[in-house]
């Protein structure tokens, strides 16, 4: 049975904002994006279409910090299209501080050569438009890009997401014993399930990473997971 909560909320939230906001979006990306239904909540975990998303970024607040990179890619029936695979680092203005740079790798130059956010943000909805963003840690990716929309088109899209932190998190509060908050990092969620070591922090390959370690959280009962047992 679906969960009445969720129900109420995708009736009275997703769907419903995509379409008031549709109707008064400028002509273009967002437009394009708001056009494309999002998935229904009884759609089988092998039928969603996701996008994996990951964003490295100047810091954690999305009104005074910048998107440095994005990196995404497509996973569906049950499989990574690494085809589909994206990854931009994005020009911002101000140099870099050191202590960012050694997590992100992404030096002045680089970004300097960077495309222009209005670019980026346009590929990004495009691929995203009737998908679900999967992510580690929503509220990076979700503030980020609703903040980037703001600042581009004037209103902030409504963003179906699915967080493997969460899935994670649910799993371990059905155990009903105590859990250190550090057994929910990417890094150590992939080694409990036996997955390799990536390198992280650069945004596709985190990507690409989530949508690896979502197909392990599902392994076991995946085929009759349902997107309302999994969406935020």
């Amino acid at each position: 049975m679906i969960n009445h909560h969720i129900l109420t909320r995708w009736l009275v939230g997703y769907e419903a904002q995509r379409k008031r906001m549709l109707k008064r979006a400028p002509s273009g990306p967002l437009r394009d994006f708001l056009s494309v239904p999002f998935p229904t909540l009884n759609t089988r975990f092998e039928q969603i279409p996701f996008l994996a998303v990951d964003f490295e970024t100047t810091g954690l607040d999305a009104v005074k910090d910048k998107l440095l990179s994005v990196g995404c890619v497509d996973l569906q029936h049950q499989q990574i299209t690494l085809a589909s695979c994206y990854h931009e680092v994005i020009h911002t203005q101000g140099s870099l501080e050191a202590n960012n740079v050694t997590i992100h790798q992404i030096t002045d130059d680089q970004k300097d050569q960077g495309k222009p956010l209005a670019e980026v943000v346009e590929q990004l909805l495009n691929r995203l438009a009737g998908k679900v963003m999967l992510v580690h840690f929503a509220r990076i990716e979700r503030q980020f890009l609703r903040q980037a929309c703001l600042e581009l088109y004037g209103m902030s899209p409504p963003l179906p997401i699915v967080d493997t932190l969460v899935v994670a998190k649910r799993n371990l509060d059905k155990r009903d014993v105590a859990y250190d908050p550090s057994e929910l990092r990417l890094s150590a969620l992939r080694a409990k399930y036996g997955l390799p070591e990536h390198y992280a922090h650069n945004a596709l390959n985190d990507a690409i990473a989530t949508a690896e370690l979502l197909l392990a959280q599902v392994c076991d009962g995946g085929e009759n997971l349902e997107l309302q047992q999994l969406i935020l």
